[in-house]
């Protein structure tokens, strides 16, 4: 054991499975948020190409394309954030009182 090597310790929370198990389903989060972003990003051009009458309808002075990019994308935007923070924080709960719970045996 080299002079930087910490000692072993009974500390599950800070364990190399714990962090990587962690880390898996905080990639598994991201990656859905990344595609959810992905899909309301390019969505709107797909829309704008695959149904131009539908998107050039107007709706309160707008047109519906115009709408969406102008007023509800950045809404869409921040939801896919507020999940992803909300469920970091549960996954990190939830894996802490896991090796809790997995101390106590």
């Amino acid at each position: 054991m080299s002079p930087a090597t910490p000692p072993p310790s009974e500390d599950l929370v800070h364990s190399e499975s714990f962090l990587r198990s962690l880390m898996r389903r905080q990639l598994q989060l991201s990656i859905a948020c990344a595609a959810a972003f992905l899909v309301v990003l390019l969505g709107l051009p797909l829309a704008n190409y695959f149904y131009p009458a539908l998107m050039a309808t107007r709706v309160a002075g707008f047109t519906l394309s115009w709408l969406l990019l102008g007023i509800l994308f950045f809404p869409a935007v921040w939801v896919i954030s507020w999940i992803f923070i909300r469920r970091s924080i549960a996954l990190e709960e939830d894996e802490v009182a896991q090796a809790k719970a997995a101390n106590q045996r």
